[in-house]
């Protein structure tokens, strides 16, 4: 089954829909060689598992930014299995992503028709429906998602479904949404850089430090985006030390970033 991965990224409560993937390669997709995955996908055995395979490479793709690609490899799943919700799902992100929004659509309703009760596609079409700012209806998804039975992905939805309302300034809600998906997740830290990001908004300055210090800490979770953002909160607390500690980070590390430029010219509240 695919599933997006959530992941802190550039703006504001940023959130990107990707595919994971369980290929197994000798090489990774657009390098030199073929991998065994393409190998078994032009295998003309069973049917179902060329469309499995197709749909591990499409994902794979589709999580390198690879859309053209992704979009051929979803078509050959379809191909040797017109009936998969899970390939129209992700064709639903692919065409989001391509900014074809009729298509994303069809591709959407499309794999609810296969898969009426399917929380993956429900939480795909959910968060491309907050991209489209269509927030109700996106609403609708994630709800319709977390009341599956026996869906084991609550704290994937609740942050999306937490990034969602914040984008629609609805701040008291998506606070609600992102510690609970802290609570089941902790150590994800997509979700505590959006938790810390909605504290900082609702002026809740020590609760906000206390979840973007916990990405700080390790190196490998640190970005320009947390560093400014802890920079920031430092600011509001009143901490000149620490301000002056994080933009140091910020500016060894990150020297190019937009970031460190809002930084230098003292934007802290942009």
């Amino acid at each position: 089954m695919m599933r997006p991965t959530l992941l802190v990224a550039t703006g504001l409560l940023a959130l990107l829909a990707a595919c994971t993937s369980t290929t197994t390669t000798t090489s990774s997709p657009g390098g030199v060689g073929e991998t065994r995955s393409q190998r078994a996908a032009n295998d003309p055995g069973d049917p179902e598992r060329r469309a499995r395979v197709r749909l591990e490479l499409a994902s794979a793709y589709f999580g390198r930014g690879q859309n053209q690609t992704a979009l051929e490899e979803t078509r050959a799943a379809l191909a040797a299995k017109p009936d998969m919700p899970e390939a129209y799902s992700l064709l639903g992100l692919i065409y989001a992503s391509q900014g074809d929004i009729r298509m994303a659509d069809e591709s959407f309703h499309r794999a609810l028709q296969l898969a009426p009760r399917d929380g993956d596609v429900m939480h795909n079409f959910g968060w491309y429906l907050c991209q489209q700012r269509r927030f109700a209806e996106a609403d609708a998804q994630f709800q319709a998602a977390m009341a599956q039975p026996q869906y084991r992905e609550l704290p994937r939805t609740l942050l999306a479904a937490g990034v969602c309302y914040a984008r629609d300034n609805r701040w008291a809600d998506a606070e609600r949404a992102l510690a609970r998906s802290c609570e089941l997740d902790p150590a994800n830290p997509a979700t505590s850089f959006n938790l810390s990001e909605v504290l900082y908004r609702r002026g809740e300055y020590e609760r906000a430090r206390f979840y973007i210090r916990r990405i700080n800490a390790v190196a490998d979770n640190s970005n320009a985006q947390t560093l400014w953002l802890a920079a920031r909160i430092e600011r509001r607390i009143g901490s000149q030390a620490g301000v002056q500690d994080f933009a140091r980070q910020l500016r060894d590390r990150f020297p190019q970033s937009p970031e460190a430029s809002l930084l230098d010219q003292g934007r802290f509240d942009d």
